[in-house]
């Protein structure tokens, strides 16, 4: 009896086949993770401005009605207004659409969290169509001599 040889033909093909889906897939993540980045990003350079205008406009108007004292003083109220009429003044809810923010202030400083639902560019198998991304910026009002 002589061994039967297998016939190798077709076998590059689906290799051929395999890589390309791998490829596909990595090109998916690698899309998704740029959208989602440069997403965070803007929300990052958002979160930041508006505690920055909290604070600054908390302290600018302390000093103007009644001096700085010892100690310059946030009010949480008046951060979350300034927050809110920043983030209105500057049209971000139609840039991100679904935006939400939460302002903790305390006496000293202030602290914006902000989040935006991302639909991501490419579906990939395993991952949730829309995501949340988020992002956090927190101001001090610091007196010095």
């Amino acid at each position: 009896m002589t061994p039967r040889v297998r016939d190798q033909r077709g076998q590059t093909a689906v290799m051929i086949v395999g890589f390309f889906m791998i490829a596909l897939l990595m090109v998916g993540v690698a899309v998704d993770a740029s959208a989602a980045y440069l997403r965070r990003q803007g929300l990052d350079s958002l979160a930041d401005a508006a505690a920055l205008a909290a604070a600054d406009g908390i302290q600018g108007r302390q000093v103007y009605e009644g001096g700085l004292g010892e100690r310059a003083q946030i009010d949480p109220a008046v951060a979350r207004e300034y927050v809110a009429a920043y983030v209105r003044g500057t049209g971000a809810t139609s840039t991100y659409p679904g935006l939400r923010w939460q302002v903790d202030a305390t006496t000293e400083r202030v602290v914006v969290r902000m989040s935006a639902p991302l639909d991501l560019p490419i579906m990939v198998p395993g991952v949730d169509r829309r995501a949340v991304i988020s992002s956090t910026a927190a101001s001090y009002v610091v007196v010095s001599d």
